[in-house]
């Protein structure tokens, strides 16, 4: 049990926060696009 906390512990949930926020921006770009796109390119 002592190694989970250590594991949980040890962890940079900031960092994982960060990272995830970059990739849902970076995959909205396209995601726009494609949705445009698809429905006829009105915005």
């Amino acid at each position: 049990m002592d190694f989970l906390t250590n594991l949980v512990g040890s962890i940079q949930w900031e960092t994982i926060a960060q990272l995830t926020m970059l990739a849902l921006i970076v995959i909205a770009g396209p995601a726009v696009i494609f949705v445009l796109a698809f429905r006829g390119g009105d915005l």
